[in-house]
């Protein structure tokens, strides 16, 4: 039977597994986005996304317990002070997993795991739809913009001649 085992082992012991996850995060914090395989992936997803979150109260006992797990200053000054402030208004999901294919040598699937927040393609995309008016919507104020347009147009062209 399976009880309490939820987690992914990855074909290694305890110290290997966290040596490894806490590497990974350290990358993910510096550059943002790391292409690995999928289950590392989601294995990162579930140790990194706590650690970003105890990120966004920047007190003295946060910043220990984030440098225990870590162990990297640099990582951690770049958590608290840059990636805490594009996450203070949101409430999970930090990170984003987005598949590209098999790795050619063992055939592994692979994909880039990413902050959210940074990730400029997705957020132009969300900002245009956001501005899209929907087909359902009734709002007579752009079709009263198009006419007043097109009377000003001519209008324009006489005070030129």
């Amino acid at each position: 039977m399976r009880h309490n085992k939820k987690f992914n082992h990855l074909g290694r012991k305890k110290a290997h597994r966290d040596a490894l996850l806490a590497n990974m995060t350290i990358s993910l914090i510096e550059h943002k986005r790391i292409f690995t395989t999928l289950a590392k992936a989601k294995a990162l997803r579930m140790y990194a996304e706590p650690i970003i979150n105890r990120a966004k109260t920047d007190d003295t006992a946060s910043r220990r317990v984030v440098f225990s797990y870590l162990q990297s200053k640099s990582a951690v000054n770049e958590l608290f002070n840059n990636i805490a402030q594009k996450i203070a208004d949101r409430e999970g999901g930090y990170t984003r997993i987005l598949k590209t294919g098999n790795r050619l040598g063992d055939n592994a699937q692979t994909c880039f795991i990413e902050l959210v927040d940074y990730n400029e393609n997705m957020l132009k995309e969300k900002a245009a739809k956001k501005t899209k008016a929907t087909r359902r919507s009734r709002k007579s104020a752009p079709k009263a913009e198009a006419p007043v347009e097109a009377a000003e147009a001519p209008k324009a062209e006489e005070a030129a001649e």
